[in-house]
Protein backbone atom coordinates (compact mmCIF):
# COMPACT_ATOMS: atom_id res chain seq x y z
CA UNK A 1 0.00 0.00 0.00
CA UNK A 2 1.20 3.48 -0.97
CA UNK A 3 0.23 6.51 1.68
CA UNK A 4 -0.64 9.58 -0.78
CA UNK A 5 -0.98 12.40 1.66
CA UNK A 6 -2.87 15.87 0.38
CA UNK A 7 -2.78 18.87 2.42
CA UNK A 8 -5.63 21.14 1.38
CA UNK A 9 -6.27 24.74 2.38
CA UNK A 10 -8.57 27.18 0.35
CA UNK A 11 -8.62 24.60 -3.12
CA UNK A 12 -11.70 23.99 -3.53
CA UNK A 13 -11.34 25.50 -7.25
CA UNK A 14 -8.51 22.98 -7.82
CA UNK A 15 -9.49 19.87 -5.31
CA UNK A 16 -11.90 17.94 -7.82
CA UNK A 17 -9.17 17.86 -10.34
CA UNK A 18 -6.20 17.08 -8.32
CA UNK A 19 -8.11 14.03 -6.30
CA UNK A 20 -9.66 12.67 -9.35
CA UNK A 21 -5.83 11.96 -10.49
CA UNK A 22 -5.06 10.20 -7.35
CA UNK A 23 -8.60 7.54 -7.30
CA UNK A 24 -7.68 7.28 -10.81
CA UNK A 25 -4.23 5.82 -10.14
CA UNK A 26 -3.55 2.36 -12.18
CA UNK A 27 -1.90 1.22 -9.01
CA UNK A 28 -5.51 1.02 -6.87
CA UNK A 29 -3.89 -0.43 -3.20
CA UNK A 30 -4.29 3.18 -1.86
CA UNK A 31 -4.57 5.17 1.43
CA UNK A 32 -5.23 8.35 0.49
CA UNK A 33 -5.38 11.07 3.20
CA UNK A 34 -6.77 14.67 2.69
CA UNK A 35 -5.75 17.20 5.14
CA UNK A 36 -8.19 20.00 5.49
CA UNK A 37 -5.92 22.70 7.24
CA UNK A 38 -8.34 25.02 8.68
CA UNK A 39 -9.86 26.04 5.02
CA UNK A 40 -12.11 28.66 4.65
CA UNK A 41 -13.87 27.92 1.69
CA UNK A 42 -15.81 24.93 0.64
CA UNK A 43 -12.91 22.52 0.61
CA UNK A 44 -13.43 20.86 3.75
CA UNK A 45 -16.71 19.83 2.68
CA UNK A 46 -15.71 18.64 -0.38
CA UNK A 47 -13.06 16.44 1.05
CA UNK A 48 -15.73 14.79 3.21
CA UNK A 49 -18.10 14.26 0.19
CA UNK A 50 -15.24 12.53 -1.93
CA UNK A 51 -13.98 10.16 1.74
CA UNK A 52 -18.25 9.00 1.26
CA UNK A 53 -17.74 8.36 -2.49
CA UNK A 54 -14.33 6.41 -1.92
CA UNK A 55 -13.40 3.89 0.98
CA UNK A 56 -9.75 4.73 0.48
CA UNK A 57 -9.98 8.31 1.52
CA UNK A 58 -9.60 10.05 5.00
CA UNK A 59 -9.93 13.13 6.04
CA UNK A 60 -8.42 15.39 8.53
CA UNK A 61 -9.85 18.53 10.03
CA UNK A 62 -7.08 20.73 11.82
CA UNK A 63 -6.51 24.59 12.49
CA UNK A 64 -4.40 26.29 9.78
CA UNK A 65 -0.97 26.08 10.96
CA UNK A 66 0.43 26.10 7.57
CA UNK A 67 1.67 23.34 4.76
CA UNK A 68 4.16 21.87 6.97
CA UNK A 69 2.13 20.91 9.63
CA UNK A 70 -0.73 19.79 7.33
CA UNK A 71 1.75 16.99 5.57
CA UNK A 72 2.92 16.59 8.80
CA UNK A 73 -0.30 15.09 10.18
CA UNK A 74 -0.94 13.71 7.43
CA UNK A 75 2.13 11.28 8.02
CA UNK A 76 1.79 10.91 11.63
CA UNK A 77 -2.50 9.82 10.22
CA UNK A 78 -1.04 7.39 7.13
CA UNK A 79 -0.01 3.55 7.90
CA UNK A 80 1.74 2.60 4.46
CA UNK A 81 5.10 1.65 3.73
CA UNK A 82 5.90 3.94 1.08
CA UNK A 83 4.57 7.87 0.91
CA UNK A 84 3.75 9.95 -1.69
CA UNK A 85 2.66 13.71 -1.74
CA UNK A 86 0.35 16.02 -3.59
CA UNK A 87 -0.56 19.45 -3.40
CA UNK A 88 -4.43 20.03 -4.15
CA UNK A 89 -3.97 22.19 -6.58
CA UNK A 90 -2.00 20.13 -8.48
CA UNK A 91 -2.47 16.87 -10.19
CA UNK A 92 -0.66 13.62 -11.57
CA UNK A 93 -0.91 11.07 -14.32
CA UNK A 94 -3.12 8.11 -13.52
CA UNK A 95 0.19 5.71 -13.73
CA UNK A 96 2.85 7.88 -11.40
CA UNK A 97 2.59 5.59 -8.42
CA UNK A 98 2.45 2.50 -10.68
CA UNK A 99 5.44 3.47 -12.33
CA UNK A 100 7.30 4.95 -9.10
CA UNK A 101 6.30 1.51 -7.17
CA UNK A 102 7.71 -0.97 -9.32
CA UNK A 103 11.22 0.91 -9.50
CA UNK A 104 11.20 0.01 -5.38
CA UNK A 105 13.24 -3.32 -4.20
CA UNK A 106 11.29 -3.62 -1.73
CA UNK A 107 14.56 -2.76 0.85
CA UNK A 108 14.71 0.52 3.33
CA UNK A 109 15.66 3.75 2.41
CA UNK A 110 14.37 3.97 -0.65
CA UNK A 111 13.46 7.05 -3.11
CA UNK A 112 11.97 6.93 -6.46
CA UNK A 113 11.98 9.92 -8.29
CA UNK A 114 9.58 11.16 -11.55
CA UNK A 115 9.88 14.37 -13.56
CA UNK A 116 7.65 17.16 -13.81
CA UNK A 117 5.51 19.86 -16.02
CA UNK A 118 5.28 23.48 -14.64
CA UNK A 119 1.74 23.99 -15.99
CA UNK A 120 1.27 27.39 -16.43
CA UNK A 121 -1.69 29.58 -18.20
CA UNK A 122 -0.38 30.12 -21.25
CA UNK A 123 1.36 26.60 -21.65
CA UNK A 124 3.36 23.71 -20.05
CA UNK A 125 7.27 23.26 -19.66
CA UNK A 126 8.93 20.09 -18.35
CA UNK A 127 11.29 20.14 -15.92
CA UNK A 128 13.96 17.17 -15.05
CA UNK A 129 16.34 16.52 -12.20
CA UNK A 130 19.88 17.56 -13.01
CA UNK A 131 21.17 13.81 -11.99
CA UNK A 132 20.61 11.80 -15.04
CA UNK A 133 18.31 8.68 -15.16
CA UNK A 134 19.33 5.33 -13.05
CA UNK A 135 19.81 3.68 -9.96
CA UNK A 136 21.77 4.86 -7.11
CA UNK A 137 23.93 3.11 -4.19
CA UNK A 138 27.17 2.25 -2.28
CA UNK A 139 29.81 4.42 -3.90
CA UNK A 140 27.92 6.43 -6.38
CA UNK A 141 25.28 7.59 -3.93
CA UNK A 142 27.28 9.04 -1.75
CA UNK A 143 29.15 10.81 -4.66
CA UNK A 144 24.92 12.62 -4.82
CA UNK A 145 24.44 13.31 -1.62
CA UNK A 146 28.31 15.36 -1.72
CA UNK A 147 26.77 17.57 -4.19
CA UNK A 148 23.34 17.78 -2.83
CA UNK A 149 23.64 21.89 -2.84
CA UNK A 150 25.41 24.14 -3.43
CA UNK A 151 24.38 24.36 -6.91
CA UNK A 152 22.63 26.39 -9.75
CA UNK A 153 20.54 23.62 -10.52
CA UNK A 154 20.10 21.17 -7.76
CA UNK A 155 21.26 17.64 -8.39
CA UNK A 156 17.85 16.44 -7.38
CA UNK A 157 14.46 18.55 -6.82
CA UNK A 158 14.07 19.55 -3.32
CA UNK A 159 10.38 18.94 -3.59
CA UNK A 160 8.91 16.71 -1.47
CA UNK A 161 6.04 15.50 -4.48
CA UNK A 162 7.03 13.63 -7.49
CA UNK A 163 8.65 11.31 -5.29
CA UNK A 164 7.89 8.19 -3.45
CA UNK A 165 9.49 7.82 -0.11
CA UNK A 166 10.17 4.76 2.06
CA UNK A 167 8.36 5.69 5.64
CA UNK A 168 10.94 5.31 7.89
CA UNK A 169 12.90 8.22 5.72
CA UNK A 170 10.31 11.31 6.51
CA UNK A 171 8.90 9.62 10.02
CA UNK A 172 12.38 9.22 11.24
CA UNK A 173 13.19 12.97 10.09
CA UNK A 174 10.63 15.22 10.96
CA UNK A 175 12.30 16.20 13.74
CA UNK A 176 13.97 18.69 11.21
CA UNK A 177 11.10 19.99 10.08
CA UNK A 178 9.93 23.60 11.37
CA UNK A 179 6.41 24.56 10.78
CA UNK A 180 7.63 28.47 11.06
CA UNK A 181 9.72 27.73 8.20
CA UNK A 182 7.58 29.08 4.75
CA UNK A 183 10.04 29.62 2.56
CA UNK A 184 11.65 26.56 0.61
CA UNK A 185 10.27 24.33 3.88
CA UNK A 186 10.30 21.07 1.75
CA UNK A 187 14.05 21.52 2.30
CA UNK A 188 13.48 20.59 5.81
CA UNK A 189 12.35 17.09 5.32
CA UNK A 190 14.43 16.42 1.45
CA UNK A 191 17.60 16.77 2.32
CA UNK A 192 17.72 14.73 5.58
CA UNK A 193 15.66 11.93 3.87
CA UNK A 194 18.49 12.11 0.75
CA UNK A 195 21.04 12.48 3.29
CA UNK A 196 19.44 9.15 4.53
CA UNK A 197 18.48 6.78 1.85
CA UNK A 198 20.24 3.67 0.63
CA UNK A 199 19.00 3.74 -2.74
CA UNK A 200 17.88 6.45 -5.12
CA UNK A 201 16.29 6.04 -8.10
CA UNK A 202 15.90 8.73 -11.09
CA UNK A 203 13.00 7.59 -13.64
CA UNK A 204 13.84 8.35 -17.50
CA UNK A 205 11.55 10.95 -18.99
CA UNK A 206 8.53 10.35 -16.64
CA UNK A 207 6.93 13.76 -16.60
CA UNK A 208 4.36 12.35 -14.83
CA UNK A 209 3.81 15.21 -11.94
CA UNK A 210 2.07 18.94 -12.91
CA UNK A 211 2.74 21.06 -10.82
CA UNK A 212 0.14 24.41 -11.52
CA UNK A 213 2.05 27.56 -11.74
CA UNK A 214 -0.64 30.01 -10.76
CA UNK A 215 1.00 34.11 -11.20
CA UNK A 216 -2.35 35.69 -8.95
CA UNK A 217 -0.71 33.50 -6.00
CA UNK A 218 1.02 35.07 -2.76
CA UNK A 219 3.64 32.67 -3.27
CA UNK A 220 4.51 34.44 -6.62
CA UNK A 221 4.21 38.38 -5.23
CA UNK A 222 6.46 40.27 -3.36
CA UNK A 223 7.19 38.98 -0.07
CA UNK A 224 8.61 41.29 2.40
CA UNK A 225 9.45 38.25 5.30
CA UNK A 226 11.52 36.22 2.63
CA UNK A 227 14.58 37.45 3.92
CA UNK A 228 13.97 36.11 7.63
CA UNK A 229 13.02 33.09 6.09
CA UNK A 230 15.77 32.77 3.92
CA UNK A 231 18.32 33.28 6.85
CA UNK A 232 16.14 30.58 9.04
CA UNK A 233 15.87 28.31 6.09
CA UNK A 234 20.01 28.34 5.50
CA UNK A 235 20.30 27.88 9.71
CA UNK A 236 17.91 25.29 8.96
CA UNK A 237 20.21 23.43 6.02
CA UNK A 238 23.20 23.95 8.14
CA UNK A 239 21.68 22.16 10.78
CA UNK A 240 21.00 19.14 9.14
CA UNK A 241 23.92 19.25 6.69
CA UNK A 242 25.98 19.08 10.11
CA UNK A 243 24.28 16.37 11.71
CA UNK A 244 24.63 14.27 8.69
CA UNK A 245 27.74 14.42 7.83
CA UNK A 246 27.62 14.40 3.82
CA UNK A 247 31.52 14.67 2.12
CA UNK A 248 32.17 18.17 1.98
CA UNK A 249 28.83 19.68 3.67
CA UNK A 250 30.74 22.88 4.76
CA UNK A 251 30.98 23.86 0.98
CA UNK A 252 27.65 22.50 0.15
CA UNK A 253 25.76 24.98 2.97
CA UNK A 254 28.27 28.10 2.01
CA UNK A 255 27.68 27.82 -1.71
CA UNK A 256 23.85 27.13 -1.14
CA UNK A 257 23.86 30.04 1.04
CA UNK A 258 24.47 32.03 -2.49
CA UNK A 259 21.38 30.83 -4.05
CA UNK A 260 19.40 30.82 -1.14
CA UNK A 261 20.47 34.77 -1.03
CA UNK A 262 19.68 35.33 -4.86
CA UNK A 263 16.15 34.40 -3.96
CA UNK A 264 15.66 37.22 -1.58
CA UNK A 265 17.62 40.06 -3.79
CA UNK A 266 15.40 38.56 -6.43
CA UNK A 267 12.32 39.28 -4.60
CA UNK A 268 13.77 42.79 -3.98
CA UNK A 269 14.63 43.80 -7.38
CA UNK A 270 11.26 42.38 -9.10
CA UNK A 271 9.30 43.66 -6.13
CA UNK A 272 10.76 47.25 -6.73
CA UNK A 273 9.43 48.56 -3.15
CA UNK A 274 10.91 51.49 -1.61
CA UNK A 275 14.32 51.01 0.06
CA UNK A 276 14.98 47.71 -2.29
CA UNK A 277 18.81 48.82 -3.13
CA UNK A 278 19.26 49.50 0.86
CA UNK A 279 17.45 46.11 1.71
CA UNK A 280 19.70 44.09 -1.06
CA UNK A 281 22.98 45.24 0.53
CA UNK A 282 21.72 44.47 3.62
CA UNK A 283 21.13 40.92 2.59
CA UNK A 284 24.29 40.57 0.45
CA UNK A 285 25.89 42.06 4.29
CA UNK A 286 23.72 39.85 6.86
CA UNK A 287 24.79 36.61 4.42
CA UNK A 288 28.36 37.38 3.84
CA UNK A 289 28.04 36.93 0.29
CA UNK A 290 30.80 38.88 -0.68
CA UNK A 291 33.57 36.85 1.32
CA UNK A 292 31.71 33.36 0.18
CA UNK A 293 32.09 34.66 -3.68
CA UNK A 294 35.69 35.78 -2.85
CA UNK A 295 36.06 32.12 -1.62
CA UNK A 296 34.06 29.96 -4.04
CA UNK A 297 33.60 29.81 -7.62
CA UNK A 298 30.00 30.45 -8.40
CA UNK A 299 28.33 29.58 -11.78
CA UNK A 300 25.46 30.78 -13.52
CA UNK A 301 23.88 30.06 -17.01
CA UNK A 302 20.34 30.95 -16.24
CA UNK A 303 20.59 34.86 -17.51
CA UNK A 304 18.07 35.49 -13.87
CA UNK A 305 21.00 34.27 -12.05
CA UNK A 306 23.63 36.24 -14.20
CA UNK A 307 21.61 39.48 -13.27
CA UNK A 308 21.20 38.54 -9.55
CA UNK A 309 25.08 37.49 -9.30
CA UNK A 310 26.11 40.85 -11.22
CA UNK A 311 24.27 42.84 -8.68
CA UNK A 312 25.30 40.87 -4.99
CA UNK A 313 29.20 41.19 -6.43
CA UNK A 314 28.84 44.88 -5.57
CA UNK A 315 24.89 46.06 -4.13
CA UNK A 316 25.27 49.58 -5.08
CA UNK A 317 22.09 51.70 -5.66
CA UNK A 318 23.52 51.91 -9.62
CA UNK A 319 23.70 48.38 -9.84
CA UNK A 320 20.45 47.76 -8.05
CA UNK A 321 18.61 49.81 -9.97
CA UNK A 322 20.00 48.48 -13.46
CA UNK A 323 18.86 45.00 -12.19
CA UNK A 324 15.58 46.08 -11.71
CA UNK A 325 15.43 47.31 -14.87
CA UNK A 326 16.99 44.29 -16.32
CA UNK A 327 14.51 42.19 -14.71
CA UNK A 328 11.35 43.60 -16.25
CA UNK A 329 12.69 43.17 -19.54
CA UNK A 330 13.83 39.79 -18.79
CA UNK A 331 10.34 38.74 -17.32
CA UNK A 332 8.84 39.84 -20.74
CA UNK A 333 11.41 38.19 -22.70
CA UNK A 334 10.60 34.93 -20.76
CA UNK A 335 6.61 34.81 -21.15
CA UNK A 336 6.78 35.97 -24.50
CA UNK A 337 9.34 32.25 -24.36
CA UNK A 338 7.08 30.03 -22.88
CA UNK A 339 4.18 31.25 -25.02
CA UNK A 340 6.01 29.84 -28.10
CA UNK A 341 7.16 27.09 -26.12
CA UNK A 342 3.55 26.20 -25.98
CA UNK A 343 2.42 26.84 -29.52
CA UNK A 344 4.87 24.80 -30.44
Amino acid sequence: MVSVIVPVYNGESYLERCVKSITGQTWRDLEIILVDDGSTDQSGRLCDAYAKADSRIRVIHKENGGLMSAWMAGVEASAAEYLCFVDCDDWVDARMVEELIRKTSGGPGEIVCCNFLIERPDGATAHRHELPCGSYEGASLEGVKSRLLGNERRTVSMSRCMKLFSRELITENMKYCNPKIRMGEDVNIVLPALCDCRRLVILKDALYYHYFYNPASMVHRYDETMREGIEALSDAVRIVLRRKGPAGWETQWEREGVYLAMLAVKNELRGGRPGYAARTAEICESMGIGGRLSVYSIETQERANRILLWVMRRPSGFRCLAGKGLFRLYDRWQSRRNKRAYQG
